[in-house]
């Protein structure tokens, strides 16, 4: 029975009910997700070396690489015409989602199927068969992967996460492939390092490629294949030249500004960056992180065997490189939840029953509770009560004024309900198969990302979107731009510059000479007149989100700079 199959169809609905809600029917939000979909729509509209070097208008965003401007602007061109830019450039994260999913499925059930993590042999016989013992962990690492809070909101931005992710997701299947082909396996393994690095820059390539490499330890599995290692490293490097060479024929500026952030972000270890990381940590990796580290104390005898020691260098690469990283945030965390999510399920059969029933009862009171806390929410947006939450709410939201759809009330009646129903089928069916924890964890946080999404997502749209006060800019632009006048940015961030590429096409350049301005201040500077051009300038327009009291735009005329 803890081998018991979980149905195909629960497995693939619940993995695609946690990807495309939150996807799709809302603007992108600031800063990551717009900048991102802002250079896919750049190298569309622009073309040229805009798509070899990612830009964001005419912003050099020399940062990370241009993997996911490539992908994202390949699908807005094929799909843009029919659903819109920004839906299109969405579709990607379900590629990256695909890979990330099926590697971690397929990578855990060849290592879960070897010998050396079948269970000890019954006296009797009766133990599970290879491949069904091989299947069920596969599930359970997967529905933990689903059951990661900190990778839950990144995975539906257009970001480099998703596909960061991807790419270590798919080195871990290459590597387990390699183990019995070789072949396959290391050139899979080339493709996902190029990946890696055309993705992410040595930021993100590098915990992936040491280990990769510290797989090929002489102890470890992979050293009777480490000569098929040279074959990845070539097959990566001479992809990543493809792009290298051209690239840095093309644009000085732009190369000497990525070798500079890829420098940047590493530093020495220090107390306080360390302290922090270790302080986030936990939540992000909940609830993977207690049985990864189970896993490895469990099987500590067996260290070297394929299904320990191949996810084990990935976590332990991708987690000490969090120290030397200058101020590492979720887009390097990211890095260990795919072996984390991996060690999981092999700790899962050394568990004692009791253990196992203690988690699930905390994933049923948990996200029991997270869901009932949206409800809440909810109701103290509309119905303004209880008081106390609708005035922060009100605080967050100034200006909005809520409407209830109610389809949207239906379809979150309708997966409140289902949740109650793996409750109750949990509590009355006591299944002993050893997914069922796992379940309710990926269930329970799939939910509640559905609920926030059904019942949050316009008030969201209103606090994080800028497409009223782009559109806004746009008017004032058409009003006041005279022939030949060009429009500068001034203290415009990136994530800002993006949404009104995005939403008005609005793109402003660095030219000194334009004596058109568009300044981002705050009110306290207004007040204070520290602001540049506080006086000597005439003010054609003022603007901001109404949910944001401090952010405030000005386009101003100024006398042309020499």
């Amino acid at each position: 029975m803890a081998t018991a199959k979980l149905p195909r169809l629960i497995l693939l609905g619940l993995a695609l009910a946690y990807i495309v809600a939150g996807l799709f029917m809302r603007d992108p939000w600031k800063t990551d997700d717009a900048v991102g979909l802002a250079t896919m729509i750049t190298a569309i509209r622009e073309g040229g070396l805009t798509w070899l070097l990612p830009q964001v208008g005419h912003l050099a965003h020399a940062e990370e690489g241009p993997l996911i401007t490539w992908v994202g602007a390949i699908s807005i061109w094929l799909f843009g015409p029919f659903i819109g830019d920004i839906t299109a450039g969405r579709l990607p994260n379900l590629l990256w989602f695909g890979i990330t999913a099926s590697s971690v499925w397929y990578g855990t059930y060849l290592l879960g199927r070897r010998a050396e993590a079948q269970p000890l042999a019954l006296p009797f016989g009766g133990e599970p068969e290879p491949r069904d013992y091989g299947r069920m962990l596969a599930d359970a690492a997967l529905l933990l992967l689903l059951a990661t809070v900190g990778i839950l909101q990144r995975t539906h931005e257009t970001t480099v996460v998703p596909a960061i992710m991807a790419c270590q997701a798919l080195a871990f299947y290459s590597l387990a492939r390699t183990v019995d082909r070789p072949v396959t396996g290391s050139t899979t393994l080339g493709i996902a390092l190029a990946a890696s690095f055309l993705t992410r820059g040595w930021v993100g390539a590098l915990p992936i490629m040491i280990g990769a490499a510290l797989a090929f330890y002489p102890r470890g599995p992979l050293w009777k294949c480490r000569r098929w290692l040279l074959w990845a490293a070539a097959l990566a490097a001479a992809l990543i030249l493809a792009w290298w060479i051209p690239a840095t024929q093309s644009s000085e500026y732009w190369i000497r500004n990525w070798k500079t952030w890829n420098l940047s972000s590493f530093a020495m270890p220090s107390l306080h960056d360390a302290g922090r990381t270790l302080r986030d940590l936990p939540w992000y990796l909940w609830p993977t992180w207690p049985l990864a580290l189970l896993a490895i104390w469990r099987w500590r005898a067996w260290i070297y065997a394929p299904h320990i020691w191949l996810p084990l260098m990935l976590l332990a690469c991708s987690a000490l490189i969090l120290f030397f990283l200058d101020q590492a945030t979720d887009s390097e965390f990211v890095l260990l939840a795919v072996p984390c999510a991996v060690l999981g399920a092999f700790s899962l059969p050394t568990l004692r029953r009791g253990v196992v029933n203690t988690l699930d009862w905390f994933a049923v009171m948990c996200f029991s509770l997270t869901a009932a806390t949206a409800w809440l929410g909810w109701v103290a947006l509309h119905f303004h009560w209880p008081a106390q939450i609708s005035r922060n709410i009100a605080r967050q939201t100034t200006g909005y004024e809520p409407v209830i759809s109610w389809v949207a009330f239906v379809l979150a009646v309708i997966f409140t309900l289902a949740w109650i129903g793996l409750v109750v089928w949990r509590l009355r069916v006591r299944p002993q198969a050893l997914w069922r924890g796992t379940v309710l964890s990926a269930g329970g946080l799939t939910v509640t990302w559905i609920l926030l999404v059904l019942l949050w997502q316009p008030a969201v749209d209103y606090a994080r979107s800028y497409r009223t006060v782009s559109g806004q800019l746009a008017q004032a632009l058409e009003q006041h731009t005279r022939p030949g006048e060009c429009v500068r940015g001034l203290s415009l961030g990136s994530g800002q510059r993006a949404s009104f590429l995005i939403f008005n096409n609005l793109s402003f350049t660095f030219d000194t000479r334009c004596t058109l301005v568009l300044q981002q201040t705050n009110n306290q500077s207004l007040r204070d007149g520290t602001a540049a051009y506080s006086e000597g300038a005439e003010v054609l327009w003022q603007g901001g989100r109404r949910a944001d009291r401090s952010e405030v735009f000005r386009l101003l005329r100024t006398g042309p700079r020499q």
